[in-house]
């Protein structure tokens, strides 16, 4: 990652700042591009070539939306220009998504929400599984009216968006902030877990429980693809942190991508290799939220379009379960053994049940949109669970200082 901090320069009526690795939160790597700009990525330069080496395209699409990446720095501008080129993931036959939310802060306060215009997309068909980039022009993203003190200014980029940062412009000058001191929670996951169904990346569940608990994230939920890859548990063995949490299962039950047999020693693989970077850091293991649809059917789940949505169906057979097929419950029952049985060794292992973030309780009162991912009531609701289990007294995150 490139950590260089160049000065600014002045255009007319504004100030025009390098973009460089000391204003850039969250990421694991920047990659410079031939346009000049930067392209966060949430998974280091190896393990993206892993990823790709067996043809899948969903990691590299799912690390490069900058869920939990934001710009920070001190300012007193009282307007911010992003310029970014973005690619937006569209399903041919479905109607775009809303465009992605970049949400401001001001000394850590909401402060407004904008949204970028072009951009090239990318055309997924999810019958064929083929795919259609067309290019688009570069968009800018505004925020005007913020108070002319000095202040730290963050801006959280989409999740949903591959958002490569081309210029930044204020009218006062931006200088870098250096680290607080606060603790570093290195957070796993899925697509819940990097923010699927949620309003923006500053409110998924993960980035709502680090706000209010005063603790910096890096989050390294990766929609589709939170499969006890090994290039993933050598990514989060190789950051640093403070805290660690691994979200695991609902990934590999909707592709039915295991069996048992293959699971347990998998998750036991995972965390030997996470442990070998954090021997003594507190690792928490969660399970699956609620999830009507696989909590007794297995894999592999598959979206269904129909009046413009996507809606996902579970496409196993119950019975297969008995010969090894994984559902959710079974999931749930073998991370709770492994946890037990190495937490006798390893005091700094932890167990969540999903379903204490989002249980069938939740799953009638706030229903899956589309039969998978939370909305953004429930980011809410599992944030604020999450926060009160893992940090609160005497829980795993808990300060013992």
């Amino acid at each position: 990652m490139d950590d260089s901090y160049a000065p600014a320069t002045r255009s007319p009526g504004w100030i025009t700042t390098p973009l460089t690795g000391g204003l850039v939160r969250g990421a694991l790597d920047l990659e410079r591009t031939a346009r000049g700009g930067l392209l966060p990525h949430r998974l280091p330069a190896q393990a993206r070539a892993r990823a790709r080496s067996g043809g899948d395209e969903e990691v590299a699409q799912a690390e490069s939306q900058p869920s939990g990446v934001r710009l920070v720095f001190r300012t007193r501008a009282t307007a911010v220009e992003l310029d970014v080129r973005r690619t937006v993931l569209e399903y041919r036959g479905v109607p775009p998504r809303p465009d992605g939310a970049y949400d401001l802060y001001v000394d850590g306060e909401p402060a407004g929400r904008s949204t970028a215009s072009g951009g090239d997309r990318l055309i997924l068909d999810l019958g064929d599984g083929s795919r259609e980039t067309v290019p688009g022009p570069v968009g800018t993203v505004r925020f005007a009216g913020l108070a002319g003190r000095e202040k730290t200014v963050e801006v959280w980029l989409p999740y949903t968006e591959t958002t490569e940062l081309l210029r930044l412009r204020t009218d006062a000058p931006v200088t870098a902030v250096a680290p607080d001191g606060r603790r570093v929670w290195l957070h796993h996951g899925s697509s819940i877990s990097q923010g699927a169904a949620a309003d923006s990346a500053a409110t998924a569940w993960p980035a709502l429980a680090a706000a209010s608990r005063g603790v910096e994230l890096v989050n390294l939920g990766l929609g589709g693809s939170a499969v006890l890859d090994p290039f993933t548990a050598r990514a989060l063995r190789d950051t640093p942190a403070d805290l660690v949490s691994v979200k695991i299962g609902i990934n590999i039950v909707n592709r039915d991508l295991m069996r048992l047999r293959a699971f347990g020693p998998a998750v036991h693989g995972f965390l030997d290799t996470v442990r070998e970077g954090h021997p003594t850091t507190p690792l928490l293991v969660v399970s699956p939220v609620h999830c009507p649809m696989q909590e007794e059917v297995p894999g592999p789940a598959a979206p269904e379009i129909g009046d413009g949505k996507v809606e996902f169906q579970a496409l196993g057979d119950p019975a297969e379960v008995a010969l090894g097929k994984l559902n959710l419950r079974v999931v749930r029952e073998e991370l709770a053994r492994i946890v037990a049985e190495r937490a006798a060794e390893d005091p700094e292992l932890f167990y969540l049940d999903g379903r204490e973030l989002y249980g069938e309780a939740d799953a009638a009162d706030l229903p899956l949109p589309d039969g998978l991912h939370p909305g953004p009531a429930a980011h809410r609701r599992m944030g604020e669970r999450f926060g009160a289990f893992a940090f609160g007294p005497g829980g795993p995150f808990a300060d013992r200082a």
